[in-house]
């Protein structure tokens, strides 16, 4: 796989629909194109056409038994890509849609295979990325589209890290600027008795409760030694390519400082993820700042970004600092984990 890569620039406050036309050529020929949405960037496919949902797989080196997401503009497209549309989707589309948000839906006959690892159903989303929707009203299909970076690496958030991993790869990335969110989306499953959380994401378990009374996590989000039902959850993700440890708690700082010294001195080059009121004590090391630990939004837009510059400097040990395990911070927590295989320490 190594073809001619093209990048577009397309402005969010003034979006050149001519550019979009052109990228949305490149999907109805079977290609796949790499596009923004608030979240982080996607690799994407028409979602009706199982052999270019093929090539997803190949260009990021996926699991085949992983699903996809397919990604919708309109709500009115719901309609023919599922097998029914509970009371409880129908409440959460009209408040939270469009948005980062993901449900999960009994699929229509209309789905490949491929997108739902042959599985009964499908998961959905409709982004709030204004380039992203009109970019899929120009596709005029359902858009399949995981994270745009090779599996297992941290999830790209800008059209330069897309480009790392995906140069040859994709026909064109559409370079939108950067992801307002920078953590995937929040997946809901509506298929069982009560609605689950598998993956949590922006709008969070308490957040959705307001919406859902009788909602529930799933079991993996609880205790770390269960395996989680969703099969794109048991894989792991958004590993740095350097061994990492994660400490939370009030003495996060003095802790990781410590280590670090040490590691330092047994010849170990190491990289720091602090918080801003922290920073300033890892002036000797390689270092990223997660912004203000009061602002939790902030982490989540920095922290996918954050380790790929600690990647491109080359470090052998990544010491960050983490956040206490709700609300948001689950959601960044979640990502943390995986990128550090669980090797969390609670202080």
């Amino acid at each position: 796989m190594n073809m001619d890569t093209k990048i577009l620039t397309v402005n969010t406050d003034n979006i050149d629909e001519e550019k979009l036309k052109e990228a949305s050529s490149y999907i109805k020929n079977g290609d796949l194109v790499v596009f923004p949405t608030e979240t982080v960037y996607g690799l994407g496919a028409d979602g009706l056409n199982g052999k270019a949902c093929e090539k997803i797989f190949k260009a990021k080196n996926r699991p085949i038994d992983n699903p996809l997401i397919l990604h919708i503009s309109q709500i009115n497209q719901l309609d023919r890509l599922v097998s029914e549309i509970p009371e409880e989707a129908k409440l959460l589309a009209k408040n939270l849609w469009p948005g980062p948000l993901t449900m999960i839906f009994k699929k229509s006959k209309l789905i490949p295979d491929v997108v739902t690892a042959t599985g009964d159903t499908v998961a959905i989303r409709m982004p709030k990325d204004p380039i992203a929707r009109r970019f899929i009203d120009f596709c005029d299909t359902p858009i399949a589209a995981p994270s745009a970076n090779i599996s297992g690496r941290p999830s790209p958030t800008n059209a330069s890290d897309v480009y790392f991993d995906m140069k040859g790869r994709v026909s064109v990335i559409i370079d939108g600027g950067n992801s307002q969110i920078g953590i995937e989306s929040t997946v809901l499953d509506l298929t069982e008795d009560k609605p689950m959380i598998l993956r949590p994401g922006f709008y969070t378990y308490e957040y959705i409760k307001g919406f859902l009374p009788n909602l529930v996590l799933d079991d993996s989000l609880v205790d770390d030694k269960v395996i989680p039902k969703s099969p794109g959850q048991k894989y792991k993700h958004y590993a740095p390519k350097a061994a990492m440890k994660i400490y939370v708690g009030e003495e996060s700082a003095i802790r990781i400082y410590d280590e670090a010294r040490e590691a330092k001195k047994s010849g170990k080059k190491v990289g720091i993820l602090a918080f801003e009121q922290d920073i300033s004590k890892f002036y000797d090391f390689d270092f990223v700042s997660l912004g203000d630990k009061n602002n939790l939004l902030e982490m989540s837009h920095v922290l996918f970004s954050a380790l790929r510059i600690l990647d491109k400097k080359g470090v052998d040990l990544i010491l960050a600092q983490g956040v206490e395990d709700k609300d948001l911070g689950k959601s960044i927590m979640n990502r943390m984990k995986k990128s550090a295989a669980g090797n969390v320490i609670y202080l």
